[in-house]
């Protein structure tokens, strides 16, 4: 493993044949998540084997926004180019039904790394239904629709930052 101040160690699981690879994979990422909370320093680049299995991961210094969740293995290939992104697509359209930030934190879709979002465009949600998760200090809190709506608008970039009351998702009443 390679931190930020260039100190590198070798993490070997034990060799467990009956394991297939999906598991060998999940396991090893469960253990680079663990590693990463624990280091001190930023990591660029992460390398685990569990018998055939390897997981190896590198970020760029302007790419690293979670270091403490790896991405699924067909993202790491595929981060996105460095620049940072807007994060308000939009403003809520006066009069409509949103769906606010109960904290301030990071904006997440997803409930992890490479899952499918809780919500889309065009979904219809009921009251009390999980649309998001704010991220603040390593807590991911739930973010839930208080009404019955159908998704107009999911108005912050995933993984952006967004303030406490900021509106997140929009709704039409269903």
């Amino acid at each position: 493993m390679t931190a930020g101040d260039g100190a590198v160690s070798t993490v070997e699981a034990p060799d467990d044949a009956e394991v297939g690879g999906e598991e060998a994979l999940a396991g090893l990422r469960r253990q680079a998540q663990h590693l990463i909370a624990e280091l001190a320093g930023p990591v660029r680049r992460v390398r685990l084997r569990s018998g055939p299995a390897v997981l190896e991961i590198e970020w760029h210094p302007e790419e690293v926004t979670r270091p403490d969740v790896l991405p699924a293995p067909a993202q790491a290939a595929a981060l996105p180019a460095p620049g940072p992104p807007a994060a308000l697509i939009r403003p809520s359209v006066p009069g409509r039904a949103v769906v606010r930030a109960p904290i301030v934190g990071t904006f997440y879709r997803s409930p992890e790394p490479g899952a499918g979002p809780f919500v889309a465009v065009g979904d219809l949600v009921r009251p009390g239904q999980p649309v998001a998760i704010v991220e603040a200090m390593k807590l991911m809190n739930e973010v839930t629709a208080d009404r019955a709506g159908r998704v107009v608008a999911i108005l912050v970039e995933d993984g952006q930052p967004v303030e406490y009351d900021q509106p997140l998702v929009e709704l039409d009443p269903a």
